[in-house]
Formats: structure tokens, C-alpha cells, sequence
């Protein structure tokens, strides 16, 4: 066996005129890599990202349009089913009307008893819960807005026009008017006013003394 000689470590054979450095195998450079010092991006690239990123901000824009027209399209679904629902309402409580006066005529005369009183009383009830207002009282001022004057007279006692009677009572449903309330109304009696005046002129001077002596 051949004896190593300790300390001593065996070498590659390294042909002759080579120095030990040629013995080492050198990395080959990577294909494909920039040189050093080269930070410029290719145009190319950047043009690309420029589209890509006009599209998505027109996407975006359109996606941004599509739901808001969408939500204008449910409000206003919303707002027709609505009104739809009102028109149906108040034409059919329109049509109840006149059973809604019989009753208030038989109410006034005595007549609304046993079961027909039942049936008038759930009748007034369900039109009631349905939104039905009813309005119109003596007294109060004459509105052309809501009242129809279906008489007219004059009165000592009244100091504007006011309704006096309530031929027919009117019905609302919020604030839409279906039928305005039929009344007499009263004017102040002409003259009255002034005659007022005058007597007011007098009690002033009376307190006073009268008038002034000359």
C-alpha cells in the first residue's frame, strides 16, 4: 500500500504554462442580462401599461354610469309602483263615496241601527285604515281649495266668508283631495263693516271727551 505523506494534499495536473487560477472553471455570464448600470425601461412596456391602464379607468367609469343608472331605475320603479298603488286607493274609495254619505244620512236621521250600524260602522273602519279623511265643519273659514259653495247669503255676524252648513262632506286621502266638502256659505252683510267702523270712531271720542273745541 502506498503511504500518504501527512500534511501534504494531492493537486489537480495543471498543463504546463498554466498558472493555477487558468485550473478553475469561470461562470459564463447569464444570456439575457442587462449591463450594468442600464435603469431605462423599454418603451414598448410602458406603452403597454398606458393602454392597459386607460382601459381599466374607462371600465371603471362605465362599470361606476351602469350602477348608477341602475339605481335611478329602481328608485323610479319604486316611486311608480307607489303612485300606482295610490291612483288604485283612491279610485276605489271614490267609488264608496256615496254609500259613505247614505250612511251619514241615516247616522243623522236615527236610521244606522242594529246590523245595518254593524255593517256601516266596519265599512267606515276599513275606509279609515285605507287612508280616508274626512273634513268639513261649520264654521270654519271658506277655502275654494277644499270646499265647493253650493249656496250663498250674507250674516250680521261673520266677519269673513265661513261656512255655515255642510251640505256634503269632504273626503281626502294624505293630502290629495278626491272630493271637496259642498257648503252654504255666509258673507258679512254689506255695509256692516263700515257701520262697525263708525261706531268704533264714536266710542273713541266719547272716552276721549269728544272732540276738540275750537
Amino acid at each position: 500500500m502506498t503511504e500518504e505523506t501527512p500534511g501534504f494534499e494531492e493537486k489537480p495536473d495543471v498543463p504546463s504554462g498554466a498558472t493555477p487560477d487558468d485550473a478553475e472553471p469561470k461562470a459564463a455570464p447569464h444570456e439575457g442580462t442587462a449591463p450594468a448600470g442600464d435603469g431605462h425601461a423599454d418603451p414598448g412596456l410602458v406603452a403597454q401599461l398606458d393602454q392597459v391602464r386607460t382601459a381599466l379607468g374607462e371600465r371603471t367609469a362605465d362599470l361606476q354610469r351602469l350602477q348608477a343608472e341602475y339605481q335611478n331605475y329602481r328608485r323610479r320603479v319604486e316611486r311608480d309602483r307607489i303612485t300606482v298603488k295610490e291612483i288604485a286607493v283612491a279610485n276605489l274609495l271614490t267609488e264608496l263615496l256615496p254609500v259613505l254619505d247614505d250612511i251619514g244620512r241615516a247616522r243623522e236621521h236615527g236610521e244606522l241601527v242594529g246590523g245595518f250600524k254593524s255593517v256601516a260602522e266596519s265599512l267606515e273602519t276599513v275606509a279609515a285604515k285605507m287612508g280616508l279623511q274626512q273634513f268639513g265643519k261649520e264654521g270654519e273659514p271658506f277655502d275654494p281649495t277644499i270646499h265647493e259653495a253650493l249656496m250663498h247669503s250674507y250674516a250680521p255676524d261673520v266677519t269673513e266668508t265661513t261656512c255655515v252648513a255642510i251640505l256634503q262632506p269632504g273626503y281626502r286621502i294624505g293630502e290629495r283631495t278626491i272630493r271637496p266638502a259642498r257648503v252654504a256659505v255666509a258673507e258679512p252683510q254689506p255695509g256692516a263693516q263700515t257701520v262697525k267702523e263708525e261706531s268704533a270712531e264714536a266710542a273713541d271720542d266719547k272716552e276721549s271727551g269728544g272732540p276738540d273745541e275750537g
